[in-house]
């Protein structure tokens, strides 16, 4: 009688420590199952300190996989469905950042009113760090210079496809923090993490002028290396919270970024209503961006100037084929812009670097109208004595320029036999940008024979 009392209790138990153990599992598959699922889209290299990797190698600045060129109608045949598809990555963007980042109140944006937001959307060796002084040296603009470097070298995808486009979709979200003040949203892909939102590894920031200036320009401190410091002051690691709070002072703010590649996937940016979008593409003849190239990135270049010279290696079929899709995603961009949608109506402006070469003053101006932004006396004294110099720089990223000479001097620095690959794949974009083509060693070499149209508007056929 005394074990039959006590069998429904000891029953009980096991029932209870069944049903414990069933919960157990169930959390512990769905742990599992969100770590595969981090792991299959490779969307952040590391979730937490515990879980940090090498940084990757900085990927080609120039690469833009063939298969994300947009459709001729200027459209992504699937990104409706890739944006469905890649709608949980922003939420686990966003839970990444909170993670990492710790709980923070949110920001309290400016009231839109006159405030504008300007993106400088070009591809490496297009002269963009120089056009972009023309909003940095203005005191009013929180400018900032390629803040998605920290995101490319932290975020990995593999090439190709639905990858690809959900990199792309990362840019977009960090880009629309970024024009919101949110740079906390940085800390999550610089390395190593910063602590105490203080970091001496922000990309670039000598050439933000914002990040430069008191108060976020604190004392120094010694024994305290910082590989981007600013050029004309020496300031302690970079404040996070005192950049947020720059940024937020200031009437405009401005970015400038060569990773992104589809003007169609800013459409959220330029429609979200608490900003007041302005994007300016960035365009050069596509010779002059490989001869510039082949300068600045030297080693990633070896095979097209053996080729070139020697005829001792050949071109890969993949390399041309990146040219293509760089030349493709540049034209459509330009092609959809240009058609001016409703989305983009009085938002978009093409600019060719020669133009702005040639007259840097008048190009500036007819920028700042288009911004709706008052240009400064500040800036036009900084064009003109940067435009003038004796000689360009030697920096990859100088911004001072012998203007009047600067835009053709890539034609005595790239072979006849490379312009002719760039001519055969690019020509859609030559055509549409004004690029007259070279059909002969002599006539490239020919400075008498201009090789730029001379255009005051852009019709896409």
């Amino acid at each position: 009688m005394e074990k039959g009392r006590t069998l429904p209790q000891d029953f009980g138990e096991f029932l209870h420590c069944l049903r414990m153990r069933s919960k157990f599992a169930i959390f512990l598959v769905f742990v599992v199952a969100l770590v595969i699922i981090e792991k299959e889209n490779n969307i952040i290299s590391r979730v937490s300190d515990k879980l940090k990797q090498t940084p990757l190698s900085l990927m080609e600045a120039n690469s833009t996989d063939p298969g994300l060129v947009l459709s001729e109608n200027g459209s992504l045949m699937s990104l409706s469905e890739l944006d469905s598809a890649f709608s949980q990555l922003k939420s686990k963007l966003r839970n990444v950042t909170l993670q990492l980042g710790g709980h923070r109140e949110p920001l309290l944006a400016p009231v839109k009113g006159t405030r504008k937001h300007l993106l400088l959307m070009a591809t490496t060796r297009t002269g963009s760090s120089f056009v972009g002084e023309f909003f940095n040296q203005q005191g009013n603009i929180f400018y900032l210079f390629e803040p998605l470097w920290h995101v490319e070298r932290t975020v990995s995808f593999e090439s190709g496809g639905a990858n690809a486009v959900g990199s792309a979709l990362v840019y977009r979200d960090v880009l629309k923090q970024l024009f919101l003040c949110d740079l906390y949203i940085l800390e999550n892909f610089i390395i190593p993490f910063p602590e105490d939102h203080l970091t001496p590894f922000m990309f670039r920031r000598g050439s933000s002028r914002s990040l430069c200036e008191e108060p976020v320009c604190t004392p120094f401190v010694k024994k305290v290396f910082e590989k981007y410091h600013c050029k004309n002051r020496r300031c302690g690691p970079l404040n996070v919270t005192l950049a947020v709070e720059a940024c937020l002072r200031k009437d405009h703010v401005a970015l400038k970024a060569v990773r992104i590649r589809q003007l169609e996937f800013l459409r959220p940016l330029v429609e979200d209503p608490r900003l007041d979008m302005r994007i300016i593409q960035l365009v050069r003849d596509p010779r002059a961006v490989l001869a510039s190239r082949m300068v600045a990135f030297s080693g990633k270049y070896e095979t097209w100037k053996k080729w070139a010279t020697e005829g001792a290696a050949t071109i890969s079929e993949d390399e041309v084929q990146r040219l293509r899709g760089n030349c493709e995603s540049i034209r459509l961009s330009a092609e959809l812009g240009l058609r001016q949608p409703e989305w983009l109506r009085g938002r978009y402006m093409l600019v060719r670097y020669e133009d702005i070469a040639r007259s840097p003053l008048q190009k500036a101006k007819e920028m700042y109208k288009f911004t709706g932004i008052a240009i400064t006396p500040q800036v036009e004294e900084w064009i003109q004595r940067n435009t003038q110099a004796p000689q360009d720089s030697n920096g990859i990223y100088s911004t001072q320029k012998n203007s009047s000479e600067q835009f053709e001097k890539w034609r005595f620095n790239i072979p006849f036999k490379l312009a002719q690959v760039v001519q055969n794949v690019c020509s859609p974009a030559m055509n549409l940008f004004g690029y007259k083509l070279a059909s002969s060693p002599e006539i490239l070499i020919n400075r008498s024979i201009s090789l730029l149209e001379e255009r005051r508007t852009f019709r896409v056929t």
